[in-house]
């Protein structure tokens, strides 16, 4: 791991400073950093992204445990940076690339390391990364939904990110990522981080947060494609009542004509709001839906 005067040497020697628009902000609190690598509990058989590598920081100590680290880093000067920091370590591969092709999709490119490293290793495929604001939600609910599956994700995120990963019904942080991440697994705030703990220190908070993934809660959904479009249908228009809402049903969920009888099975209002139901409510509306289409089909 890095010291915060061994990352101002390393960027000083290639000439840049942190880019605030990429959110560059690196964890220089090496206690903090133990602590998010201890709590994911990595094994010589796991294979751990990280996403946002920076200088090869946190890279360094995540090669000494895991079977495979896949770094992944957009900025193409610190992707060097990391590359070379990490060079004696055979189990890193640096990638300088976004992570993310669109909002709905991780890099190819990163899913192909990702399965390529898997294939000879019997281990957990975990996320373990300070992550840019910029990209967490997204890529969160994508490791969580697949089809490149994580089955822990251990990462420190904005103060603001973090109460929309935890918020419940009702709360005005209440959201897509928050229902996704009850329905399918266990997560708790293990510290809230103040700005000082970074360089450069941001504007606000930030959170340590962990996720691991439950089969139990996850087989209680029957398709994890159609409990995304239900959650994306209802929840991208929370403002009105559950029934305004299936007039802008699309792909699957344009053959659901029997809405009223989906809301009556399910004991659930058809008056109410979307933020008012629970993650368990979303998965029966979404299992009857695919209990609905495999009878027409």
């Amino acid at each position: 791991m890095q010291t915060k005067h061994q990352i101002q040497q390393l960027l000083a020697s290639a000439g840049v400073r942190p880019n605030k628009r990429l959110g560059q902000n690196f964890l220089v609190d090496l206690n903090l950093m133990r602590l998010l690598i201890n709590s994911a509990n990595i094994c010589n058989e796991d294979t751990v992204l990280e996403v946002g590598c920076g200088t090869g920081s946190l890279t360094q100590a995540l090669a000494e445990r895991a079977g495979k680290v896949i770094a992944v880093e957009l900025d193409e000067t610190l992707s060097k940076i990391a590359a070379r920091e990490l060079a004696k370590a055979k189990n890193v591969e640096v990638i300088n690339a976004d992570i993310l092709e669109s909002k709905n999709t991780i890099n190819r490119t990163i899913r192909g390391a990702v399965e390529s490293a898997r294939k000879n290793r019997s281990g957990k495929f975990l996320l373990v990364s300070n992550l840019p604001y910029n990209v967490a939600s997204p890529l969160m609910l994508n490791l969580i939904t697949g089809p490149m599956i994580a089955e822990g994700m251990y990462v420190t995120v904005q103060r603001e990110v973090a109460s929309r990963m935890t918020a419940g019904p009702g709360s005005g942080d209440y959201g897509t990522l928050s229902i996704h991440i009850a329905a399918t697994g266990d997560i708790k705030t293990k510290r809230i981080l103040k700005p000082t703990v970074f360089w450069p220190a941001p504007q606000v908070d930030s959170a340590m947060i962990s996720f691991v993934r439950s089969e139990e809660k996850i087989s209680r959904i029957q398709s994890m494609e159609l409990f995304r479009e239900v959650v994306n249908l209802f929840m991208g228009h929370r403002r009105k009542m559950l029934k305004g809402c299936t007039r802008f049903a699309a792909g699957k969920l344009a053959e659901i004509d029997n809405w009223s009888e989906i809301f009556e099975r399910c004991c659930i209002d058809p008056h109410n709001r979307p933020e008012q139901l629970r993650p368990e409510d979303f998965i029966t509306i979404s299992n009857l839906c695919h209990k609905y289409l495999k009878s027409k089909s």
